[in-house]
């Protein structure tokens, strides 16, 4: 995913002058040339990440598109503050591109995770958050939103789904239409949904953007009042977001998702997943028993 984005940044910078590319240390190597070649609007600045925030948001007032890229934590985290105050309150665009995702530097400590990111985001108004599962998707996403003026979040995995699936920006795509419920999934948890579900007669919706919320086809397609989230960030991130169904139909809901905990285990990201349930042999478990629960 990182040479698409890197495909992608080169070309908005290229094609717009009023296109800026800040980098916070991180992938500095990778941009050499960009930064040679461009020295006025592709810069390294260094691990400043709160300061950078607030000095990008200030390049928007003045009519540029800036573009960050960083470290999950140290973007959605560190830098929260800023983020509200110098992007949403003053109503200014600009893109924000992390890597790390919930916990893709798995050896590197909880510093360095970050299964709130989504959650956490999506307490600012107006935000698009977009969480692309392969490459080609994070193009998509990246050529529809990156100079559209708005608060823009491109969450990056190093872990990609092996099943493509064309996107579109603010929208869920329905792969498969069952009738005894409805699974949902999220990002790269897409390719051990669609694993768990081969045999179970379930509608499975896939969704790459999590903020705006697509209500509308999730709406259009609950199967058995049952809906299961797979998402890879924490567990219950779009419980807000399916309210208004929940209020007005009698839905159970249940999902997999990370535990709200501090994770003090070690090991490789897939290691970590086996912990926690996000395999397709625990998501066909708790699916089946969902399906079966009386109502």
């Amino acid at each position: 995913m990182r040479k698409a984005m890197k495909s992608c940044v080169t070309d908005m910078i290229c094609n717009h002058n009023n296109a800026m590319f800040i980098l916070i240390d991180i992938g500095a190597f990778g941009f050499q040339d960009l930064m040679k070649d461009y020295p006025e609007r592709v810069k390294n600045i260094g691990i400043f990440e709160d300061g950078i925030v607030s000095i990008t948001a200030g390049l928007a007032l003045s009519g540029m598109v800036p573009t960050v890229y960083g470290i999950t934590p140290f973007i959605v985290q560190r830098s929260l503050e800023q983020l509200k105050l110098d992007y949403i309150y003053q109503d200014v665009g600009g893109n924000f591109i992390t890597t790390g995702a919930a916990y893709d530097f798995s050896k590197l400590g909880y510093s360095h995770y970050c299964p709130e990111d989504v959650e956490t985001l999506k307490t600012l108004p107006g935000i698009e958050i977009l969480t692309p599962g392969t490459p080609k998707q994070f193009e998509t996403l990246f050529n529809q939103c990156c100079m559209n003026g708005k608060l823009s979040y491109f969450r990056m995995i190093d872990h990609c789904n092996q099943i493509e699936v064309d996107v579109e920006y603010g929208k869920a795509k329905m792969l498969k239409k069952g009738i005894r419920g409805t699974v949902i999934a999220f990002a790269e948890a897409l390719d051990v949904t669609i694993a768990a579900c081969q045999n179970l007669d379930v509608t499975v919706l896939y969704y790459t953007t999590a903020s705006p919320f697509d209500l509308e086809t999730l709406k259009e397609n609950i199967e058995r009042n049952r809906i299961f989230i797979c998402e890879p960030f924490y567990q219950g991130t779009f419980l807000t977001d399916i309210m208004p169904v929940l209020s007005t139909y009698r839905i159970a809901v249940d999902g997999v998702g990370v535990p709200r905990q501090v994770m003090r285990n070690y090991g490789t990201k897939e290691d970590k997943d086996v912990h926690i349930g996000l395999t397709a042999q625990n998501i066909y478990g708790r699916i089946t028993h969902f399906l079966e629960r009386e109502l």
